[in-house]
């Protein structure tokens, strides 16, 4: 069991790649917290946890209020002791050209994808200080923290400020054992990759099948896309890791799309 007793908190983990990485978290031992604003879906996670032998509570999260974030947090500590591993996982896309990009979509972008990582980080770092073990902090990244893609202005300053994040903070935490790291997934086949087919079709104006083959695997070794479960074994490789040899650094999961 690579994170017995571990208390986990991932946001976003209601669904997609954040609800796999509950799961793998939960079958290694974790103790894990399902952070979503859809508190039904989330607890609908953490049942299905439970039932197959885990771990597992609901919190309500808007990962862009400092209030449900702090709560949200206290809610996790008061029911396991503690803080150990932290996943921001918890995003959206919204695609446009730049010079019709709403401003309010624009600061939509930044607030779930930046301001949730740091608030998420300001309130379990003071819980991994006090334990005095240290911690790891995930943060769910993307191909387009190294690259760019067209349409994409939002959410490709979005995960690069990531990187700045992850870097700061672990050299912030470092003298404390709590280490950083980003997780940078190609194109994985969740509802958010599925929405996203549509747009770009319509915006590009090319069929949804192009758009798949022309545009997302493209530049892969094979055409496949990254599956949740390859993400997840990444997720686990950062959260189990014992010391600051592994700290500030981005791993890339994507079929060779970007290779660095």
């Amino acid at each position: 069991m690579k994170l017995q007793d571990k208390v986990c908190i991932i946001t976003g983990a209601a669904s997609g790649i954040g609800k796999e990485i509950a799961i793998v978290y939960a079958r290694e031992g974790g103790k894990v917290v399902i952070a979503d604003m859809n508190k039904v879906a989330a607890q609908a996670t953490a049942d299905e946890i439970t039932k197959a032998g885990g771990t597992a509570m609901a919190v309500a999260m808007d990962v862009t209020s400092e209030e449900q974030v702090n709560a949200a947090v206290a809610e996790a500590v008061a029911a396991y002791g503690g803080v150990d591993v932290l996943v921001s996982n918890a995003g959206v896309q919204i695609v446009h050209p730049v010079e019709d990009f709403p401003f309010s979509d624009w600061k939509k972008m930044l607030a779930i994808h930046l301001d949730g990582a740091f608030l998420t980080t300001k309130a379990c770092v003071p819980h991994m200080k006090a334990s005095g073990k240290g911690g790891s902090i995930i943060y769910m990244g993307s191909v387009h923290s190294k690259e760019a893609s067209v349409l994409k202005s939002a959410y490709v300053t979005a995960k690069h400020g990531l990187m700045g994040l992850c870097k700061t903070v672990s050299k912030e935490g470092g003298k404390h054992g709590i280490r950083a790291n980003v997780i940078c997934p190609g194109f994985v086949r969740t509802p958010l990759v599925d929405k996203q087919i549509p747009e770009q079709a319509k915006a590009l104006g090319i069929s949804e099948d192009d758009v798949v083959k022309k545009v997302m695997l493209k530049e892969t070794v094979d055409g496949e896309f990254t599956t949740v479960q390859d993400v997840a074994d990444v997720a686990l490789l950062f959260a189990s890791f014992n010391s600051n040899a592994l700290t500030g650094q981005s791993l890339v999961v994507s079929h060779g799309w970007f290779m660095q």
